[in-house]
């Protein structure tokens, strides 16, 4: 059989549809463009057609041949480019991922081009249908992510696989649009480095954002440092409170500060431990104190130095661990100080020196001066120094992450 009448037994009336193709009502020309049984050359002949409401129709077709795919590309309507945009993006995610395929290449150059579009519309379209998809080239993909429209680099940056730890902390340290991090916050899974990334940078929608993703892994270092800073902004406090496997230490401050429906949303929380059972009971009991007995504590502890307060426990032997780790929780930083100091025996205006240099090796010698664990060391870094969390000195295996000798040596070289 030839190739001709082949080609007529698949495709009949052919007179019939080069005489629709011609006619003059733009509607008749564009019924046979959606056609998917017309013939490719039939179909390329109109991707020319003078009315964009046919080119659209060609551009939207997954029978267009890619020669008239190729030539939408350059179409003066925005339209058209969007629906082809939209049956080509689509089409990548269901090829072979066979580098040599002709047909692949062909249409991976369209969507290149299509990413590329002056029309932002075009370029979210291309987005959004290659978000999730995990064989999308990725140079585009790490273009679309540097898109100066949040509706373009959001959905890549939210869920793209293809973006790498190394790319998103780029995006977080210089984002090409506002509600770039957000997006990023949102990601399934975001890894610890991320999160402490975010956190770092002080973006409120984003902290936010990390806060509402049960999936992202928080550090505890991290997540006390945004507690700390949490009574400032009011928008941190829902997630807060609905953050799972929170600890009964961080539940206990949060309790403190959130406002009352939020701190019944917490009480009413079936996953917390009997601890932090505990931790919002006591805090429920001090909001519902009397505030004229709440205003008398504080205008007593207001006539007492921070200094003279630790010399008092220290006297009382209640000057310990535990009441410089409430001095950190309360962020009473005048008080914490002045117990370094007193503990370490250092005074506080070295130890004050200490902190404000923010040498992670000096903050840690202090804590180890002053007789505390590791564990607390870290969270003087943290809660008292104003250290990033990943610039923390970590405790190793459990102990000191120095040596004595090298601990005396750094203390010896703040006492110079």
């Amino acid at each position: 059989m030839s190739a001709v009448v082949a080609r007529d037994q698949q495709y009949p009336d052919y007179e019939g549809e080069k005489s629709r193709a011609a006619h003059a009502d733009a509607d008749v020309r564009r019924e046979l463009a959606r056609e998917r049984q017309a013939r490719p050359e039939i179909l390329y002949f109109l991707a020319n057609d003078r009315v964009a409401a046919v080119r659209r129709e060609i551009a939207a077709n997954p029978q267009t041949p890619v020669q008239a795919d190729l030539l939408l590309l350059q179409d003066s309507d925005a339209n058209v480019r969007s629906d082809l945009a939209l049956k080509v993006a689509r089409l990548l995610p269901d090829l072979a991922p066979d580098a040599q395929s002709q047909v692949r290449e062909r249409v991976v150059e369209m969507v290149r081009v299509l990413a590329r579009d002056q029309v932002a519309r075009i370029r979210a379209i291309v987005s959004e249908a290659l978000k999730d998809v995990g064989n999308a080239p990725p140079d585009v993909i790490r273009a679309l992510a540097r898109d100066v429209e949040l509706a373009v680099c959001g959905p890549v940056l939210r869920f793209s696989p293809l973006l790498t730890d190394e790319d998103l902390l780029a995006i977080i340290a210089v984002p090409p649009v506002k509600g770039a991090r957000r997006a990023v916050a949102q990601r399934d899974g975001l890894s610890a480095d991320l999160a402490d990334a975010i956190a770092d940078v002080g973006d409120e929608a984003a902290i936010a954002a990390l806060l509402g993703n049960p999936s992202a892994q928080i550090r505890e270092e991290t997540l006390d440092l945004l507690v700390d800073r949490a009574p400032a902004h009011p928008t941190w406090h829902p997630p807060l409170v609905d953050r799972p496997a929170l600890p009964a230490r961080i539940v206990g401050r949060i309790a403190a500060f959130v406002a009352a429906t939020l701190l019944r949303r917490l009480e009413q929380r079936q996953d917390l431990d009997p601890a932090a059972r505990e931790a919002v009971a006591a805090a429920v009991a001090t909001r519902l104190a009397e505030p004229e007995m709440v205003a008398a504590t504080k205008a007593a502890a207001s006539k007492e130095s921070a200094e003279d307060r630790a010399l008092r426990l220290k006297k009382q032997g209640k000057l310990d661990e535990a009441s410089l780790a409430s001095a950190l929780d309360s962020g009473d930083r005048a008080f914490a100080i002045a117990a370094l100091g007193i503990l370490s025996e250092l005074g506080s205006a070295l130890a004050g020196k200490i902190l404000s240099a923010r040498g992670v090796k000096g903050i840690v010698a202090l804590a180890w001066k002053a007789g505390v664990s590791p564990r607390l060391a870290t969270q003087i870094q943290l809660r008292l120094a104003g250290i990033p969390p990943k610039q923390l000195l970590q405790p190793r295996a459990g102990g000191w992450p120095m040596n004595n000798d090298e601990m005396t040596w750094h203390l010896d070289f703040f006492r110079a």
